[in-house]
């Protein structure tokens, strides 16, 4: 056996070299990638629909507002005191008020909600 290395090794050493090189400089890509690809991938996500989203109203509101929907507008029982109903109005029109970059039309709806369930509530 003799000190010198087989050509047929010397190419297999650099075959690997460059093998370990080409891996190393694609991981390198794929890592500065993949920030861009996963928030794709998370505003994708965002954009099916969900079961855990369908405790939300779906629609439109209606030509003439009903009870039931005076009731989901502000998240209270359509049977609410006037106190529920007064807090529950306080804290969306909080949210939603146009002085705050809340919509006009919300703070209309709002209001109409409260006006209909303290007309129709008990103390």
């Amino acid at each position: 056996m003799s000190g010198h290395a087989d050509s047929s090794t010397g190419g297999t050493l650099i075959a690997v070299g460059l093998s370990v090189a080409a891996a190393a400089f694609a991981g390198r890509h794929a890592f500065r990638l993949w920030k861009p690809v996963q928030q794709m991938i998370v505003e994708t996500v965002r954009t099916i629909p969900s079961p855990s989203f369908s405790a939300y109203y779906k629609g439109g509101f209606e030509a003439k507002m009903s009870k039931r929907e005076a009731s989901l507008v502000l998240g209270v029982s359509p049977s609410a005191s006037r106190t529920k109903i007064g807090e529950a109005h306080k804290r969306i029109m909080l949210l939603n008020h146009p002085d705050k970059g809340g919509s006009p039309f919300l703070a209309a709806k709002i209001n109409e909600a409260k006006d209909l369930l303290d007309s129709s509530s008990k103390k």
